[in-house]
């Protein structure tokens, strides 16, 4: 079974999420069905441009 598609809007909302203060990175991917390693990929993304 393929993967979901995430727009790109989608990715830098969560990755925002979970960049807030105390947030949880392992409650935030829950919430959205995503992977750690997914999230982290996305977040070193976002932070190289």
């Amino acid at each position: 079974m393929p993967g979901r598609k995430w727009t790109v809007d989608e990715k830098m909302n969560i990755v925002l999420e979970g960049m807030v203060p105390g947030a949880n990175i392992s409650e935030v991917c829950r919430q959205h069905g995503v992977a750690q390693s997914l999230y982290y990929k996305w977040r070193d993304a976002f932070l190289t441009g």
